[in-house]
């Protein structure tokens, strides 16, 4: 059972359902982990017409560091994996959102940039896969 409910909007695509239900899998495991969620699907904007960037999770550690999560689904490990997608766009993008997040935080704390690529059946949590320079 999805741990967030999304509708079956004729809107709702495929690449979607399967976003969401791999973002599922990934949040359970970080629950389990001792995570806590802050946000789910962060999203900021450039402009008024320009993407800027979306965070599939933003969590807090125990010892309250801030943990941007960008979560990777492939059906298999071929093209070298859901680990590897991640390029220097997307950093980017996920860096000026976390950027923009925590503007509005009073104070910052430390922060990190984890990926969850889920490959199939397996998943493997990178923690610090990145940093923001």
């Amino acid at each position: 059972m999805a741990l967030f409910s999304r509708g079956n909007s004729r809107n709702t695509t495929t690449r979607q359902i399967t976003g969401g239900n791999a973002e599922d899998r990934a949040w359970a495991h970080l629950q389990r982990a001792g995570l806590s969620l802050v946000v789910r699907n962060y999203r900021v904007a450039r402009g008024p017409n320009a993407r800027g960037g979306e965070i599939d999770l933003i969590c807090r550690e125990r010892d309250g560091t801030l943990v941007f999560v960008e979560v990777r689904a492939r059906a298999s490990a071929s093209h070298g994996g859901a680990a590897a997608s991640v390029g220097a766009a997307k950093r980017a993008s996920l860096v000026f959102a976390a950027q923009r997040f925590i503007a509005g935080l009073p104070v910052v704390p430390p922060c990190r940039f984890d990926v969850i690529a889920i490959d199939g059946e397996r998943m493997q949590w990178l923690k610090a896969a990145f940093d923001a320079a």
